[in-house]
């Protein structure tokens, strides 16, 4: 077997899974103001971006080689239905008209969500003390209308509702936006590892968790169960979130089905990566390149990751190793 891992030349020439900047999505957290760039503390190299920033760092960020990005958005006002989340003048919305005017090619994905909006900091309208289902799904097609119009490429249902995905494609075809595209974050896991994540967005829930609508980590087959249905309703990519944890369900969905598939390497995984690596306990760069290769080798296609600049920086200069 070491006959074939002699040199870097041949080790590349059989090498089974590879790495490329267009594999990866640079997730992004949109807020209020003009010249903002807020650092997330507990997130080193990630900022909250007023839109003239955010387009700023995209225009860089294509520079780097990327050629996608996500958008999570932080409004001027939250209530306890999320309203700011389809308004025409939404702080995403308007992300997203800037973006496309200064960037025309960038794929612009857009999560579709309530967490940030939300007084109470959950992913839908509230009957009590638990999310009302039904409900949410109107105000998610109402969402999902509201950034096509604004002229995101791809809409991604984050929420986890049942029947989330069929309520947006009826919503967006009934619109005039057939064509428009949906990433179902299909497998959400009910995680420890959003913490950053929820700093940064500031949509950490005011009472309560949300295991009631994420998946139980216990629960592979119930994932692909999932993915089946947001398949049957019209998805046309399906993710998995968080990815390292779970790269037994990437790939049971990888097997499973033939649409293109994300993971979201999520921002618990990257910053106990900076954390190491500010320790001086890894190397950051071959860490973080062997955990983007392993989401790669375990069937996803794309990766939403923070890492997204780093890593296109190094492929650049000829990361192989």
């Amino acid at each position: 077997m070491r006959r074939l891992r002699r040199t870097p030349a041949l080790r590349r020439m059989v090498r089974e899974t590879k790495l490329a900047a267009d594999d990866l999505i640079l997730p992004l957290f949109v807020c209020p103001g003009e010249g903002v760039a807020k650092a997330v503390s507990s997130m080193p190299g990630v900022f909250q971006l007023s839109v003239d920033k955010t387009v700023e760092t995209c225009r860089e960020a294509v520079g780097d080689g990327i050629g996608s990005v996500i958008l999570f958005g932080l409004p001027e006002a939250k209530d306890a239905e999320g309203s700011a989340a389809w308004s025409a003048d939404g702080i995403v919305q308007r992300a997203v008209r800037a973006l496309k005017a200064a960037l025309p090619d960038l794929v612009v994905v857009v999560d579709v969500c309530f967490c940030e909006y939300t007084s109470h900091g959950h992913c839908g309208v509230l009957k009590g003390h638990e999310v009302d289902n039904d409900a949410t799904l109107v105000k998610l097609a109402k969402q999902s209308v509201s950034l096509a119009e604004a002229g995101a490429d791809v809409i991604a249902p984050s929420d986890m509702m049942d029947g989330r995905i069929g309520a947006v494609r009826e919503a967006l075809d009934e619109a005039g936006f057939g064509e428009t595209p949906i990433l179902s974050y299909a497998a959400k896991f009910a995680s420890g590892f959003y913490g950053p994540f929820r700093e940064a967005a500031e949509s950490t829930p005011a009472f309560g968790d949300r295991r009631s609508y994420q998946m139980d980590p216990a629960n592979g087959r119930e994932a692909v169960r999932e993915a089946a249905l947001d398949v049957d309703e019209g998805a046309d990519m399906l993710m998995v979130k968080p990815a390292l944890p779970y790269l037994d369900v990437i790939s049971a969905l990888r097997y499973e089905f033939d649409l293109p598939l994300g993971a979201y390497h999520v921002s618990g995984e990257y910053a106990m990566l900076k954390a190491a690596a500010e320790r001086g306990w890894i190397d950051y760069d071959r860490v973080m390149m062997e955990s983007l290769l392993s989401i790669r080798r375990a069937g996803a296609d794309l990766i939403l990751t923070y890492c997204a600049r780093e890593a296109a920086r190094l492929l650049a200069k000829g990361w192989t190793e």
